[in-house]
């Protein structure tokens, strides 16, 4: 705990008193791997001192303490994995090998130019240069455009950063999958638990070239 007043849970938090843990069932816990759908509203945190929805509230709290791999804007929703295991977060999070694909519906109909510009790379407006992005265009209509947008990096609202620099701004935003791991069986805040199968394919990406 940092500040005077931080509550916290024994049975789910690690506390140590003298160098002890307060429950060391706790040190035992198993690893948990929770595949979630986020809704729009939500905050990709585990805890807001301004009180907003997080996606953690929509878990099971006999999960114990979870934190979200990564990172969904708070108006944006689709999967976001939920864990308690620091080491397989720094992993999916962090990794070019594990691409994140979007959907994103985007105001007006970019041309050829600024979609290849977008594929290409861009700087944003806060100075992040992208790399270079998968983009395929799902449809259209004669006011707005749907594509598909595949990143192997998480810079903060980049996807709407990338659109806003080529004059569309992002209306809809939605990933629908990670890495391999694709679900549209899940309703919007609902979840399930990744299985050992799942959780494996992402640690064998660490070891590939």
């Amino acid at each position: 705990m940092t500040q005077l007043g931080t509550k916290a849970n024994p049975e789910t938090d690690h506390i140590k008193v003298g160098g002890k843990l307060i429950n060391p069932k706790i040190a035992k816990r198993e690893n948990v791997y929770i595949l979630l759908n986020k809704p729009k509203g939500y905050l990709s945190s585990a805890a807001d001192p301004e009180g907003r929805n997080l996606v953690t509230d929509l878990v099971s709290p006999k999960f114990g303490k979870l934190h979200p791999v990564g990172r969904l804007d708070y108006n944006t929703e689709g999967l976001i994995i939920l864990t308690n295991d620091g080491n397989f977060t720094n992993l999916v999070a962090s990794s070019k090998k594990v691409p994140k694909v979007y959907e994103v519906k985007v105001k007006g109909l970019p041309n050829a130019n600024a979609i290849n510009k977008l594929r290409r790379g861009v700087t944003l407006d806060d100075g992040f240069k992208t790399a270079p992005a998968e983009i395929k265009e799902l449809k259209h209509t004669e006011n707005n455009g749907w594509y598909e947008v595949t990143l192997t990096e998480g810079h903060n609202q980049q996807i709407r950063k990338m659109f806003d620099s080529v004059g569309h701004s992002v209306v809809k935003l939605r990933r629908i999958s990670i890495g391999h791991i694709k679900d549209d069986r899940i309703p919007v805040g609902a979840f399930r638990e990744l299985d050992a199968e799942e959780v494996g394919k992402f640690r064998k990406v660490r070891n590939e070239r």
